[in-house]
């Protein structure tokens, strides 16, 4: 996901100047290389700052699935076990951290692959430098269209994600909306403060079959949103479309709920994290509905996710998240790549992780199409009462 387009500016700046710099110090195009009994995987992870929550959630799937790799013995490289040593950095939520993150463990450290950052800023940032040294990176979040491709059109070679984009968030919610919830007029309210909110709702707007009576916007950071759903409230909407993050999504489910509007409201994946409900009050966290890529309820059904989730819980004592879910399944695609290609220099473990097909993840079947992007399952979650309590598969 796209998070705080308010931290461009100066620090995108200082990025771009560190980026070049690096750029013509690191020039390494034959790739990195592994040791004899280790495969150094890098994660630069939003860990601290405003992104945080999805960061440390991300964080603990990559953990989780190298320990279990680890376990049962490691990555088998052409007939020969190799364990997986993390090297983890925290980017801080910052753009320009970001980009030294990336040279740092690319071009320092040489692992064959990263994982992260959660967010499409930050993990723009280190697309140059990356790309340069011949390593690739998976992020389980970054799920504005345009991450995996260059201005001309083309793939980032080394750019990968186990997430769904923006639009098909959108469309999907838009069709729930009309098909399921059966709502006839919906106002919208987008987090006009990064590409994540403001996609969502283009593609919202384009896919909703009824009539949008209403569409504003708020700011990350933003507290008071009374008047404009009082305006909602006076339209008699069916529906309320709110694509943000949980942060101020929380706020406006409650002040929409002590206002008396008790319609569904409705968003994306940004709303996956338990202090939604904190936040919102659990009682006011009913009728909500969020798109999401992994869903508890749907994943019963899925050995993977159901092995998936008793790990997690065993070792974490709560309930996993779709972050922690992503991130999981990015570890085992490095692992699947390398495997597949008998190799784990960083150039070969590319072409693999292009090459996927059929890969069972937790989030369910997996294949990397030309730009990339994971084709996979989409589903919807409810919540009543501050938990999920029903969810739903979208075809």
């Amino acid at each position: 996901m796209k998070k705080f387009k308010r931290i461009l500016g100066l620090t995108t700046i200082a990025a771009m100047m560190l980026t070049g710099c690096s750029i013509a110090k690191n020039n390494n195009s034959n790739g990195t290389h592994q040791d004899k009994e280790t495969i150094k995987i890098g994660v630069n992870m939003e860990l601290s700052g405003a992104a945080a929550g999805y960061g440390n959630a991300e964080k603990q799937g990559i953990q989780l699935a190298a320990s279990e790799i680890n376990k049962a013995g490691g990555i088998d490289v052409n007939g020969h076990k190799k364990k997986i040593k993390l090297i983890i950095h925290d980017n801080k939520s910052s753009i320009a951290t970001s980009a030294s993150v990336g040279i740092q463990l690319a071009t320092k450290d040489k692992v064959a692959a990263i994982v992260g950052p959660a967010t499409t800023n930050a993990g723009t940032a280190q697309i140059p430098n990356i790309t340069k040294a011949a390593v690739p990176f998976i992020s389980p979040s970054a799920t504005d269209p345009s991450f995996t491709l260059q201005k001309n059109g083309k793939v980032h070679p080394y750019v990968f994600r186990t997430c769904f984009q923006n639009n098909i968030q959108g469309e999907n919610a838009a069709k729930f909306v009309t098909n399921k919830l059966k709502a006839k007029k919906v106002a919208i309210y987008a987090d006009n403060s990064s590409d994540y909110g403001t996609g969502l709702a283009k593609a919202f707007k384009a896919t909703y079959k009824g009539k949008i009576v209403d569409s504003q916007t708020y700011s990350a950071g933003d507290k008071d949103f009374n008047a404009v759903l009082t305006s909602f409230k006076a339209k008699g909407i069916d529906a309320i479309y709110v694509p943000g993050y949980y942060t101020e999504v929380g706020l406006i489910i409650k002040q929409a709920r002590q206002m008396g509007i008790k319609v569904p409201i409705i968003g994306g994946d940004g709303m996956v994290d338990p202090k939604l409900a904190q936040i919102a009050g659990a009682q006011n966290a009913t009728n909500i509905y969020y798109t999401t890529p992994f869903s508890t309820r749907l994943a019963a059904k899925n050995p993977v996710a159901v092995k998936f989730m008793t790990a997690f819980k065993q070792r974490y004592k709560v309930g996993t998240s779709a972050f922690s879910a992503l991130a999981y399944d990015a570890v085992y695609m490095i692992k699947t790549a390398i495997e597949k290609q008998k190799a784990d220099d960083s150039i070969k473990l590319t072409k693999g992780l292009a090459n996927i097909k059929d890969f069972n993840g937790v989030t369910g079947k997996i294949a990397i199409n030309k730009t990339h992007d994971p084709e996979m399952p989409i589903a919807i979650e409810e919540m009543t009462n501050g938990k999920v309590s029903n969810s739903f598969s979208v075809k």
